[in-house]
């Protein structure tokens, strides 16, 4: 074992990030966030997770990023020895069936095709009767499971390849993250041109929405979802897709939070390039790191972006709410911040096409500003950008984000409290 491994009754102590993560031998497919989260928060009372000789985890991978999420540096851990990846993937999906969150068919389903394709021909009839023990499934589902190995691991691969280019990879990235030539990548995007089967209905808006009329967008109720702080609400982010663009079109969201613009695009089937300066950790798969104020994120083909959404950290509102660095765009002076963010509006119109749009949303500063005065960035920005004004949108909260204490202070100053929030939007010339 490793020097950094302390014993304690069979019990282990070692760095959470000394752990390795070996997703191709990992039974769970889909994560949860709002698990991450909820188990970050009780760390005391999680259970060791379980890794191999190598540090290889082998059950336990909400309970280990909730302690990276935490920021905490050690983790207890049970070690068992495995012989093989395929022996520690069979290992992996027994602990499943007792601890965390369980396999869904689906993730069954796969993990039985990936061990049956490492097992040698000889062994395959032992080994059916071996996976539908495991995997708690019927001798019969196996069997029809395995019996299409070759046509359904060919679409699965052709899925993976389109969903990475929803999420904007060129396809040599593709290529080489699949492992497939990049021939084989262009072949699959030339047959996955059209929608699949059944999507039409999301993509096009025409199922789970309500087209917007006004410009006041108000819900009562926020939407489910990864909390984050300054989480922008899917809603507002699934009517300016409605608005500004169609199926396939490419969305720019340089400040990713939680995710939501990743969510939203998704069940539109829209492409999308997301980054944040510093992504969240149960979403480090699906948010690039990129941090704005060195510049436009890097996209390799902005010709086909049709909207770009900013909702950037709100001065002094979000002050050390994500960081300590004084470029992150909550604790910059306010000159800097405003300057910052005309630029960033600016340099990024620079690369859009001609119709495409950029859609800011931004709140007035009152409260956290010194002696509350009220600072309306909004009009600081349309006096910057120069591009054509295509629309402002209403997005208020609700009352009861003011406290007791601020409606008091409010009465006595015979003042009023901000509420609104405004998405103002400017289309390229």
């Amino acid at each position: 074992m490793k020097d950094n491994h302390a014993r304690d009754n069979g019990i282990i102590t070692l760095k959470v990030a000394d752990i390795i993560f070996r997703e191709d031998l990992y039974p769970r497919i889909e994560t949860s966030p709002t698990t991450v989260q909820t188990y970050a928060e009780n760390l005391e009372v999680l259970p060791p997770v379980e890794i191999n000789q190598w540090n290889e985890l082998i059950d336990g991978w909400h309970r280990w990023t909730a302690h990276k999420k935490a920021g905490v540096a050690e983790i207890n851990a049970v070690v068992t020895s495995t012989q093989s990846d395929i022996a520690l993937l069979e290992l992996a999906i027994e602990r499943n069936a007792i601890h965390g969150l369980q396999l869904s068919q689906p993730d069954k389903r796969d993990m039985a095709r990936r061990i049956y394709n490492s097992t040698p021909e000889r062994e395959r009839t032992n080994k059916k009767t071996h996976l539908a023990t495991i995997l708690s499934v019927p001798d019969r589902t196996i069997r029809e499971w395995l019996s299409r190995i070759d046509k359904d691991t060919k679409a699965a691969r052709d899925k993976r390849i389109f969903d990475l280019w929803l999420a904007c990879y060129t396809q040599e990235e593709i290529g080489q993250m699949v492992g497939v030539s990049h021939q084989e990548v262009s072949r699959t995007l030339h047959e996955s041109a059209e929608l699949p089967n059944g999507a039409k209905p999301a993509a096009e808006h025409m199922a789970d929405f309500s087209p917007p009329i006004y410009n006041v967008w108000k819900w009562q109720t926020k939407s489910s979802g990864a909390s984050h702080y300054g989480n922008s609400e899917p809603q507002i982010v699934d009517n300016l897709l409605y608005l500004y663009t169609k199926p396939f079109d490419v969305v720019v969201d340089p400040f990713a939070g939680g995710g939501s613009t990743v969510d939203v695009c998704r069940k539109r089937f829209r492409r999308y390039f997301v980054s944040d300066r510093k992504p969240i950790v149960e979403r480090e798969r699906d948010i690039r790191q990129w941090d704005i104020v060195n510049g436009p994120p890097p996209l390799s083909r902005w010709e086909n972006v049709r909207l770009v959404y900013l909702d950037p950290p709100y001065w002094k509102q979000a002050e050390h709410a994500y960081s300590t660095d004084t470029d992150d765009f909550a604790n910059m002076p306010l000159d800097t911040f405003t300057d910052t963010l005309a630029k960033t509006i600016t340099g990024i119109g620079k690369k859009l096409p001609s119709g495409a749009v950029v859609a800011l949303l931004l709140q007035p500063t009152q409260w956290r500003a010194p002696d509350h005065a009220y600072t309306d960035h909004v009009a600081d920005m349309l006096r910057m950008v120069k591009y054509p004004l295509d629309m402002r949108i209403q997005c208020p909260y609700e009352s009861q984000q003011a406290n007791a204490q601020m409606v008091e202070w409010a009465k006595a100053q015979r003042r009023v409290l901000v509420l609104s929030r405004e998405l103002v939007i400017w289309r390229i010339p």
